[in-house]
């Protein structure tokens, strides 16, 4: 996949994981981070854990996993500053 595939799909699945988690986005970068950074963690989860293959190009089983991956890291993200900010 190229590098505008991975933003697209980043964007798409960190925007996606933000409203599942928070109801509100984080904003165009950092969604776009954990969306890539969720595309990475879920293609490893699915893969080690479920062998199946993980992001596999630009479509929706991809997206699936993206946000799947996102919504992890979007969940760890919220527990790690929440305490600091206590």
């Amino acid at each position: 996949m190229g590098i505008i595939a991975w933003l697209i799909l980043g964007l798409i699945a960190g925007f996606i994981a933000s409203k599942i988690v928070n109801k509100t986005g984080e904003g165009l970068v950092m969604d776009i981070v954990l969306g890539v950074v969720g595309a990475f963690v879920g293609g490893w989860v699915f893969t080690h854990f479920f062998g199946s293959p993980g992001v596999t190009g630009l479509n929706l089983y991809s997206l699936f996993v993206a946000v799947l991956g996102a919504i992890l890291v979007l969940v760890i993200y919220h527990l790690i500053f929440r305490r600091r900010a206590i």
